[in-house]
């Protein structure tokens, strides 16, 4: 039997990927292709399934990678292949985003869509610049208008007549190329030129950018400013509620770029973090976390681990790959009853907590040498201890313990190798000078990203520099790297309240 394709025309929403909506969210995830545009966000396309055939049709003004009628087509030769279509399109797909006319051409070939609401820009973008559409005793009404008509319609069908009299508040979509007109036509048909106005580019991201000016200033204030599309054009009087109103920029990093270079399975969560606080982030892991070459070692030890007193445990990563192993022997946390266990810091022991055990020991200090001297303590000659880390590390803690008499065996977990999926817009946001901070949370991150940059490393040196750690720090200074900022606590919490505290200074 053949398979049924269909198609969901499905609305991105604005620009911030946490407007998508969960229904967006679920037909992503079950798609066999997706159609995408200019604006959707790669952590919204990331919803996809990895197999997923991913087609980008990406329209900026005057620059289109496919046409429209071409567009129509693809869909239907996708849908008619029996495959599950995800069209995802920026904002909501019946507000100028022409989702009618892609369903149109479906429904003449014969094949089912369904249309999945999004956030439209039209209030999404006005809302982030704290600019209400519509308010008691200001506007009771508002209207949404194209900034670009049908270029074959000869002349405008906009009543620019009533527009400009009987509406409170105007929002021209992709309307900055086109704001002298606009702002004529306005003018002509009765609107003060002293009305307040607004040009809103990047609107919900973290780059957003917000002019204020006036309906007759408009046009040359955009010129002055260099603002470019994409961007919305809001008239109304409504725009002065943005005095009190605004709160997306009012961020503490908000305006601030910054690179994070964790590996790509845990970035997201200082990302979160960063972009909670208004800052833009970009992801450029300069490591990727990957299972060991040969995990004999492991499982020999995981075969008799109740002949050793301590596990010792230096990174989440560690803990989930030691799992990982254990359970592939047919073990579980069970098998650890009569064992002690470390682990070098607070976010190690919350990842060691998730698989039901309490870590016995956590040093004060996040680092190989206080763990040592904590374990000092606990620690007689030959105590067998066991230490499952990443493939390179210092040798401290294992060299500690064996002075004190213990019989240590030191086991890969895991490897890090060196991995950067978009080097190119990384060095353009550093040769540009557009990176405000790059971070690193370990020394690998540090020289992996050396390693990238080659003969450009000396671009590092054009942005601030924060580290997780004085481990971390030691790296970069032996590299020719000066931090500005160290985290007093050596956990990504820590890292975060370093650099707020730096800005705020």
């Amino acid at each position: 039997m053949t398979k049924q394709g269909k198609v969901y025309l499905i609305g991105a929403g604005p620009g911030d990927p946490g407007l998508l909506g969960l229904k967006a969210k679920e037909c992503l995830e079950k798609a066999d292709a997706v159609v995408y545009d200019r604006l959707a966000d790669p952590r919204i396309l990331a919803y996809a399934r990895k197999d997923a055939e991913m087609v980008y049709v990406g329209k900026a003004s005057a620059n289109h990678t496919m046409r429209q009628p071409d567009i129509n087509k693809l869909l239907v030769k996708l849908a008619a292949e029996g495959k599950v279509v995800a069209r995802l399109k920026g904002g909501d797909p019946f507000v100028f985003g022409r989702g009618g006319e892609e369903a149109i051409e479906l429904l003449e070939a014969g094949l089912p869509f369904e249309f999945v609401p999004g956030v439209t820009s039209a209030i999404a973008v006005a809302e982030y610049a704290g600019i209400p559409v519509t308010h008691r005793h200001v506007a009771t009404s508002f209207a949404v208008i194209t900034g670009h008509e049908d270029p074959t319609k000869g002349e405008s069908t906009i009543n620019w007549q009533g527009l400009a009299t009987a509406v409170d508040t105007l929002v021209f979509l992709m309307g900055v190329e086109n704001i002298e007109r606009i702002s004529s036509q306005l003018i002509a048909n009765g609107r003060s030129a002293d009305c307040p106005a607004a040009v809103i580019r990047w609107g919900t991201r973290p780059e957003q950018r917000t002019l204020v000016t006036t309906l007759g200033q408009a046009a040359a204030d955009v010129k002055k400013h260099n603002l470019k599309p994409p961007a919305i054009f809001l008239v109304g009087e409504v725009v002065k509620l943005r005095s009190q109103l605004q709160w997306f920029d009012n961020k503490p990093l908000f305006g601030k770029t910054v690179i994070v270079t964790r590996a790509r399975a845990q970035a997201s969560q200082l990302t979160q973090k960063l972009e909670e606080q208004g800052a833009r982030v970009l992801e450029a892991p300069s490591i990727k976390i990957v299972p060991a070459a040969d995990y004999a070692p492991l499982q020999q030890a995981i075969s008799v681990i109740d002949t050793y007193k301590w596990l010792v445990l230096t990174s989440s990563n560690g803990v989930e790959y030691f799992f990982d192993q254990l359970t592939k022997a047919g073990k579980d946390s069970r098998c650890l009853h009569g064992v002690k266990i470390a682990a070098i810091g607070s976010a190690t022991a919350k990842v060691l907590a998730a698989h039901g055990i309490i870590a016995d020991l956590v040093p004060s200090a996040y680092k190989a040498e206080d763990l040592a001297d904590a374990m000092q303590q606990n620690i007689t000659a030959g105590d067998k201890v066991l230490i499952a880390r990443a493939k390179v590390a210092r040798e401290v803690l294992p060299e500690r313990l064996r002075e004190l008499g213990a019989q240590v065996d030191v086991v890969t977990a895991y490897e890090t190798v060196t991995d950067c999926e978009n080097k190119d817009e990384l060095l353009q946001l550093l040769e540009n000078g557009e990176a405000d901070m790059i971070t690193f949370t370990s020394s690998s991150t540090v020289t992996n990203m050396l390693d990238i940059l080659g003969d450009k490393k000396d671009l590092l040196q054009k942005t601030t520099i924060a580290v997780i750690g004085p481990v971390t720090e030691a790296t970069c200074i032996k590299n020719g790297l000066t931090p500005a900022v160290t985290a007093a606590e050596y956990t990504i919490d820590g890292l975060m309240s370093a650099i707020q505290s730096y800005y705020k200074e």
